[in-house]
């Protein structure tokens, strides 16, 4: 289940999507806006944490599914409509409904719910299907005609479908792949619910290791299970006597060389065919400390129907040409630019650190957020909301009016993951102070270690501030966040020292900023963010 990000333009996004391979004659609906021209394939195709890729087509649409582990809601759907340029399109999972753990309640779920999961589209019913196991215990399916939703639990399956992939079969039967070393493939019912049967079809040798992370495909008549070696290494099973094969294997990559300076090898993720025949690998690549980020390449096929990835110079590409599509309906949403958090509902770009407690907090005309939870421990505070950061680097400026907050509350922007700091108003003894606060740490079983050290800070009245946040997430040691504030939205002064990031890959996800908003001493507090910026150089 290991994988990893790069990062660039709004573009990024979509070679992540490359990697499935159900096509199915459902087209998006054409939208209004201005029709971007075929783009370049610039790696990484967009540079946002996106790991644990599952790719298709579904007409002329391309969908992206990712993992994210104790964020909710989860498994969220990206759409493309030329592999290059994405958009936050929806979740499969809207709420972490898997234990009291998931609503910060008697524990906490770091680094479990959703990862490497499945998604697929079924065209006989018109129906999108997600699959994940969740806690390595069993298996819950969600379905949904629309990818925005609404998504409902269908059924749970007693079997842990570890690094799982679907396949929707000619014949309308559905196969899950699915196992770590020992390759499993599991029939589903004609329903997709149930399982009906259910056996080993590979045992990797010892001299490969380990492989997980299946995606299961049908080409020309034969069977093709995709597999991983975490995290330097690309498989492939072959069957041609059906999905349970015997199947054969053949290497598609081994420490290949990546297209992002300091990052990892790319790998897992999936196929994807166009619509014109040609196929794509959107893979990822580790790029801590901002995450696992999706890269694209072309593949070909040899006569015997082996798939060959297509390099630039003995690796990965840091382009390619446009894939040869249609002109796009529309043109997606940037990943840049300003939410003024309108209407009745929180784009899809949003996830909260665990399950929010829903009666308090509230959008249009700005995100409301009262306090949720009395805790000196941002780790354990509720209605955390959390947006991924964009690299290379990119920054974050929030409005915050803070008039309503009380006494021993703490509210403001930060940058969260296994070590965070954050930048925000302490309200104590009557008295304002924006202060940054860094040294909240946890310690390898997610345990906090450290609740944070004030470390600037200055008095401030008014009932409004501009907090700020700057991230290079380039993959690396010593990469810095930093922080700074304003009184009048436009001039900026600096708090603090710079922040160094952890870029250490066992916590999974990469560096997220976070909104806050708890208490130290009573609930009863509230701030408002009336608007939340992200922007890059």
């Amino acid at each position: 289940m290991r994988r990893h990000i790069p990062r660039w333009a709004p573009a990024l996004v979509a070679a992540a999507l490359a990697a499935t391979g159900i096509v199915a004659a459902q087209a998006e609906p054409t939208a209004p806006g201005a029709v971007t021209p075929s783009a370049t394939i610039t790696n990484p195709v967009l540079w946002e944490d996106l790991a644990d890729i599952d790719i298709f087509r579904v007409g002329d649409t391309f969908y992206y599914s990712a993992s994210t582990m104790h964020y909710s809601p989860g498994a969220p759907i990206l759409r493309s409509f030329d592999l290059v340029n994405w958009e936050f399109a929806g979740h499969s999972v809207p709420r972490l409904d898997f234990g009291s753990k998931y609503d910060l309640n008697g524990g906490r779920g770091y680094v479990r719910g959703v990862w490497a999961s499945f998604l697929n589209f079924r065209r006989s019913n018109n129906t999108f299907y997600w699959g994940g196991c969740v806690d390595f215990s069993q298996t819950h399916i969600y379905t949904a005609t629309a990818v925005e939703g609404p998504w409902q639990r269908r059924s749970t399956i007693p079997t842990c479908y570890y690094d799982a992939g679907l396949l929707v079969d000619d014949n309308d039967t559905m196969y899950v792949a699915y196992g770590n070393t020992t390759i499993s493939v599991a029939q589903l019912s004609a329903d997709g619910l149930s399982q009906v049967r259910a056996q080993q079809v590979f045992q990797t040798p010892s001299s490969i290791g380990t492989l997980e992370g299946a995606r299961f495909y049908k080409r020309n008549g034969a069977y093709y299970i995709f597999l991983t070696r975490p995290a330097n290494g690309q498989y492939i099973l072959k069957s041609t006597t059906g999905p349970f094969g015997p199947y054969q294997i053949r290497q598609l990559l081994l420490d290949l060389r990546g297209p992002i300076p300091g990052g990892g090898v790319p790998h897992q993720g999936g196929l994807v065919q166009t619509q014109n025949g040609d196929w794509y690998y959107m893979a990822f690549v580790d790029a801590f400390p901002g995450g696992r980020v999706p890269v694209l390449a072309p593949i070909t096929w040899t006569s015997d129907g082996w798939p060959v990835l297509q390099l630039v110079n003995g690796a990965w590409g840091t382009s390619y040409p446009p894939p040869n599509l249609p002109p796009p309906p529309r043109a997606v949403k940037p990943p840049t630019g300003a939410d003024t958090f309108a209407g009745t509902t929180l784009g899809p770009e949003w996830e909260w650190n665990h399950n929010p407690d829903n009666g308090r907090w509230s959008v249009n005309n700005g995100l409301r957020l009262q306090t949720a939870t009395v805790t000196t421990d941002l780790y354990s505070a509720r209605n955390t909301l959390t947006h991924r950061i964009l690299g290379p680097t990119s920054t974050a400026t929030i409005t915050l009016d803070y008039a309503g907050m009380r006494d021993g509350d703490r509210a403001g922007l930060a940058l969260l993951r296994q070590s965070s700091a954050w930048i925000g108003i302490k309200r104590d003894g009557g008295t304002d102070r924006v202060v940054m606060v860094n040294n909240i740490t946890m310690d390898g079983n997610w345990n906090t270690r450290t609740t944070g050290t004030e470390v600037a800070g200055a008095n401030v009245s008014g009932g409004r501030i501009w907090l700020r946040v700057n991230a290079d997430i380039r993959p690396g040691a010593g990469r810095q966040g930093r922080f700074s504030y304003s009184t009048n939205g436009t001039t900026f002064t600096p708090l603090g020292p710079g922040f160094t990031l952890n870029n250490e890959w066992q916590f999974f996800m990469g560096y997220r900023y976070a909104l806050f908003n708890y208490a130290t001493r009573t609930l009863g507090g509230t701030v408002t963010v009336p608007r939340f910026d992200l922007t890059t150089p």
